[in-house]
């Protein structure tokens, strides 16, 4: 078998939440590896700006935490591109709220964002790959989803992220008889808009907790998403990977 490639050559792939950020970082990065990325975000002006930017890229703009809309949108995509061989699940949203602050409105919201789209985006697409023959998922959880919450994004974040790490396992047994890859990628600290709150001692912290001591680019965690989404990670089936600095160092 000869060694696979990181490369996207005419591949059409859908990354959610990429108008800015890490999804904006797996966009660039899969369009300059040869792909035509297809930007859903809820901002339209940012992501009519980030396709103008990247080139081979077209937007669709969506409410993540409404579930109509989502399967609404997501079926329009497969039906106008045609063929669909990779989707990534970037996009998220946060909430700081103590626990015993937590409302139920913001918990749900959070759940409807962080992991319930991420079910119904993988559902029609997985129904799509089975058509064509197979695919690739990618879900980005976070390393909150194994620690419990910590210094941003709290407890409904962190259950969302916990939730799409088993959910990634439940797609890939369903989908390793229909050559449908899924895994997940947990990155930490990384500097993007989302945690642009998190200054001062609270930075620090994470800093200190992370082997290298520095936040991540979105790049790097990028880097990881497109590794998972391309043919070079032709045995790796069910996976988590850790994209943290060090942090967790588990197995």
């Amino acid at each position: 078998m000869e060694l696979g490639s990181v490369s996207f050559a005419g591949k059409t792939g859908i990354i959610t939440g990429a108008a800015q950020g890490i999804g904006k970082a797996i966009a660039k990065g899969f369009v300059q590896m040869g792909g035509k990325a297809v930007i859903v975000d809820i901002n339209p002006e940012t992501a009519a700006k980030t396709c103008e930017e990247l080139g081979n890229a077209v937007y669709y703009t969506v409410d993540l935490g409404n579930p109509d809309e989502v399967v609404r949108v997501f079926q329009q995509i497969v039906e106008e591109q045609g063929r669909v061989e990779v989707l990534i699940n970037n996009a998220g949203i946060v909430n700081t709220s103590d626990f015993d602050k937590l409302t139920l409105a913001e918990w749900n919201r959070v759940i409807a964002v962080d992991l319930t789209a991420v079910f119904l985006t993988s559902q029609v697409l997985f129904r799509h790959m089975e058509q064509i023959g197979g695919g690739r998922i990618v879900n980005v959880a976070s390393i909150a989803g194994k620690v419990g919450g910590g210094y941003l994004g709290t407890t409904a974040y962190a259950a969302a992220k916990a939730g799409v790490i088993s959910l990634t396992k439940s797609i890939a047994k369903a989908g390793s008889s229909k050559n449908i890859y899924c895994n997940s990628l947990c990155p930490a600290y990384t500097k993007t808009p989302l945690v642009s709150i998190l200054t001062g001692e609270k930075e620090q912290k994470v800093l200190e907790a992370m082997s290298l001591h520095r936040a991540a680019a979105p790049e790097e965690v990028a880097n990881g998403v497109l590794f998972l989404a391309s043919d070079a990670a032709s045995f790796i089936q069910g996976e988590n990977l850790n994209c943290d600095g060090g942090m967790l160092m588990d197995g």
